[in-house]
């Protein structure tokens, strides 16, 4: 995990329009596929639609639940909106494992970021995060850029 680079940058606020549903640590996953099939139906798209957005918030750390909201910058009426607020964003590049196993080179970003970059900085982390798919995430050296919404310390 030595190798996980976190970068810190500012943000404007982004408006994505995407469909939302209450998830889990354990069910995280299947939600992730299940919405996202749904998103490419409604937007008739059934590739890849650039800039993607996987987004988790509220996360209770007792019942592991958190609210995900997947979507893009199409907009649509049959799409809910969702803002992504203004301000620090901790980012980390994240490239998947054999190639394909996106799931556990996130998961390793995830538990770097929290467990040890985190706790050693001046920041304080405020319970929003995305990855941000873009034409990076495509072809043959495919990654994805993690955001985590940050503040310093007060």
């Amino acid at each position: 995990m030595s190798d996980i680079k976190v970068g810190i940058t500012n943000l404007e606020e982004t408006r994505i329009y995407g469909l939302r549903k209450m998830s889990n640590d354990k069910t995280i996953s299947a939600d992730i596929k299940t919405i996202s099939e749904k998103y490419h139906f409604i937007v008739d798209k059934p590739d890849a639609v650039l800039p993607f957005y996987v987004l988790s918030r509220n996360y209770d750390v007792k019942s592991r639940d958190f609210e995900l909201f997947i979507g893009g910058t199409l907009k649509n009426e049959k799409l809910e909106f969702q803002v992504i607020p203004a301000g620090e964003y901790a980012s980390i590049t994240v490239r998947p494992k054999l190639g394909l196993l996106w799931g556990a080179a996130v998961g390793e970003a995830k538990t770097y970021f929290y467990t040890k970059w985190l706790p050693d900085s001046k920041y304080e982390a405020l319970n929003l995060e995305y990855e941000y798919h873009t034409e990076k995430s495509m072809g043959r050296n495919p990654s994805v850029d993690i955001m985590f919404a940050i503040r310093k310390n007060q």
